[in-house]
């Protein structure tokens, strides 16, 4: 379980990108975190892989503050997935999955096994693509390496940024739906960072809305749709019911 308590982050400008948040994400769990870009989200998933350190608050990952623990061990304990993907682009794709691998004490068999495991697992059979380079491979199949990299050293919580932004529309449900198989069959523990409703209502267990650093709401697709807490969640809901509404008018003609 993953559990925030009190989050601030103040920057040294004077900037106040995260006030006061608390948040629970229970194992196994897909909770997203949406809002519009510059609210916060991407700081408050920095903080929780030690990227970024806040200003007060604890972070606790099943009972531990990570804030105790040395930073480059909590990273490499926890799987980051970014819109950029981040491929190293004079690496193969071997070589871009067994980076953090590398770094284990685990024997050059054991990461051999590995890579192919999660090569697999998102998709990708390990013959034809392990001696491929980044620019040998479509935006979607780079983006699944991200997530094998990520899943490699098999982390109990991931984190994801925004991952399928860059993506075309086809590719990005493609995605999206191999992600809710892959939490499925792996039981991970997700907080993904979206500033897309309907992204989010695809994925999502739960749903904490941010604005202004500030957490707004945080429930089921139900609970938002039926109960919006405050009026930023009214308005953010407003925009895909009128664009919903615009292309049932389409369709009826």
């Amino acid at each position: 379980m993953l559990e925030l308590k009190g989050i601030e982050k103040r920057f040294e400008n004077g900037t106040l990108a995260v006030s006061n948040l608390s948040l629970q994400v229970n194992k196994g769990e897909t909770l997203v975190l949406l809002g519009s870009s510059g609210c916060g989200k991407t700081t408050l998933l920095k903080m929780i892989n030690r990227l970024i350190e806040p200003t007060s608050g604890t972070i606790r990952i099943d009972g531990t503050n990570i804030l105790d623990l040395n930073p480059i061990d909590v990273r490499r304990s926890i799987g980051y997935v970014i819109q950029g993907i981040g491929l190293f682009p004079h690496m193969t794709v071997e070589e871009n999955v067994s980076v953090v691998l590398k770094l284990s004490d685990q024997g050059a068999s054991e990461v051999s096994e590995r890579i192919d495991e999660v090569l697999e697992t998102v998709g990708l059979p390990p013959a034809e693509f392990r001696g491929r380079y980044p620019d040998e491979l479509s935006g979607g199949q780079q983006q699944r390496i991200g997530v094998a990299r990520a899943l490699a050293p098999r982390p109990a919580l991931m984190l994801m940024d925004e991952p399928f932004g860059a993506l075309d529309a086809v590719t990005r449900d493609t995605l999206q739906q191999e992600l809710i198989r892959l939490k499925a069959a792996l039981n991970k523990t997700i907080v993904f960072v979206t500033h897309d409703i309907f992204e989010a209502f695809i994925l999502a267990d739960r749903i904490a809305i941010v604005d202004n650093g500030v957490l707004q709401q945080v429930g089921s697709r139900q609970e938002i749709i039926t109960a919006p807490a405050t009026r930023f969640v009214e308005k953010l809901l407003d925009a895909p019911r009128r664009q919903l509404s615009q292309f049932s008018g389409i369709l009826g003609r």
